[in-house]
């Protein structure tokens, strides 16, 4: 079992900026590729980025691209969500997710999900 807690959500304004946290315990962190999604009322999850176990790749969605930065410390078990240059689009209930596979990661497969953390961006 991996338990997975995120944090760091809020009110921003457009333009603004929000770290978000995921701390990971359980099984070999190390082990896991992790990732972002995020889900609006009425609306299917949505991927945001993944990272591989060795954090060595990224991948990311489009309409995040060069505004959002996802890395992690396995040595905390922790994983980030910089996100930077806010727009209202972004506003969301934001998790994350692990799996020993990143084909699981990023098709939203994930064995292993936070509860989520909401993020309001404001106009």
């Amino acid at each position: 079992q991996v338990q997975l807690v995120e944090s760091g959500g809020g009110l921003v304004q457009a333009g603004g900026s929000l770290r978000l946290s995921c701390a990971a315990s359980g099984r070999t962190f190390s082990n896991y590729a992790m990732g972002w999604f995020r889900q609006t009322p009425g609306t299917e999850r949505e991927f945001v980025a993944a990272i591989r176990s060795s954090g060595g790749n990224t991948n990311y969605a489009d309409s995040v691209k060069g505004r959002f930065t996802i890395s992690r410390d396995n040595a905390k078990n922790l994983v980030y969500l910089q996100m930077d240059s806010l727009k209202p689009e972004d506003t969301a209930v934001y998790y994350c997710a692990a799996d020993p596979l990143a084909s699981s990661v990023l098709s939203g497969r994930s064995r292993y999900w936070g509860q989520g953390t909401q993020v309001t961006v404001s106009s």
